[in-house]
């Protein structure tokens, strides 16, 4: 059964800092703040069209939830409040700010449903968070995590590539920190620069260089095999189209098939390893779990292409007995 989000969006005013590459109006294509009856009319429209309720939830995203006003967000979670208690929908979802998060203001989520909290940690290594002025350091995103995860909350933590001062070393280690807190899911997004944004500004004088695509979804790859293999889902690669991210938009990895891309990439990588084992065959069956054969066959047939290019003819063929990442090969001679 699919998770599905209703999603109300908590423009920037939920957020004490301006990080480097951030406009959230640009974002989540919102710039009116949210009311409670806003809340109400969009939770009571989507009553009509949920059939799934026990696998939905309402999800407060776009902003630092628990970083405004006590008051204006008790206000919201009270609209919410009556939608899940008639089961509507099976709870609620937030995304907030690693140093919005305190014992108190856990009993207060507690009370109202919310049974998700995701923290938009973006790395942790000290430098890459202070030259994007993100306001907290690494240390608060364990002490935040741990907190979620002691009061029984689903915890997500959101990560970025390419950040200003970032490394594939440091993401790579932001990676590994993630694993070590054991969080239910992961968001991994690459930076995109954003009209608006002290980003851009350092884009267009030459302080800042984008990742490539080709850089993004190499390392996006790899932290996306690391996750799989600690049993972390990832639950979004890439920015959402949409919005007004497109309007917004200057620079950057920002590509509608993106999550494909890099699940291709992690597939290529595998196989090429196993080719190492036939030395003179060139034509191979290659089985994978069917639902992953898009996949192994690459964004647009990218990966036979490659593979062809290098004197490979492959076949993809469905397995039902094989797991995801997890592939055979059959050769021809």
């Amino acid at each position: 059964m699919k998770h599905a989000n209703i999603s109300l969006f908590v423009p920037h005013m939920g957020c004490p800092h301006q990080c480097s590459f951030c406009n959230q109006k640009t974002i989540s294509g919102s710039v009116k703040p949210l009311t409670p009856e806003d809340v109400t009319e969009t939770l009571e429209k989507a009553v009509n069209d949920n059939n799934e309720p026990l696998n939905t939830e309402v999800a407060f995203f776009g902003g630092s939830f628990t970083a405004i006003p006590k008051e204006y967000m008790i206000s919201l979670l009270e609209a919410s409040k009556p939608f899940i208690e008639k089961g509507f929908f099976n709870g609620v979802r937030i995304s907030t700010r690693p140093d919005a998060i305190d014992e108190e203001i856990l009993d207060i989520l507690k009370e109202y449903h919310v049974k998700s909290i995701e923290l938009g940690a973006q790395s942790t290594d000290e430098e890459v968070l202070t030259l994007n002025k993100r306001g907290h350091t690494r240390e608060d995103i364990f002490t935040a995590s741990h907190l979620i995860k002691a009061k029984g909350f689903s915890l997500g933590l959101q990560m970025m590539t390419g950040l200003l001062g970032d490394t594939d070393d440091k993401t790579l280690k932001t990676g590994d920190d993630i694993i070590s807190i054991k969080p239910d899911t992961v968001r991994i997004y690459p930076t995109v620069v954003l009209e608006g944004t002290e980003l851009c500004e350092k884009y267009k004088t030459g302080e800042f260089t984008p990742q490539t695509l080709e850089n993004a979804v190499e390392i996006c790859g790899k932290l996306l095999k690391k996750f799989h293999d600690n049993n972390i889902k990832v639950i979004r690669l890439g920015l959402h189209s949409g919005g007004n991210v497109e309007e917004g938009f200057v620079a950057g990895v920002y590509h509608p098939a993106f999550g494909e891309l890099c699940e291709s990439a992690v597939y290529l990588h595998i196989l090429k390893e196993k080719l190492k084992d036939f030395k003179d065959d060139k034509d191979f069956t290659v089985f994978v779990k069917p639902s992953e054969i898009s996949k192994m066959t690459g964004h647009k047939g990218c990966n036979k292409q490659l593979l062809l290019n290098e004197g490979y003819t492959i076949t993809v063929k469905g397995d039902e007995s094989l797991s995801k990442y997890e592939l055979k090969l059959k050769g021809r001679k």
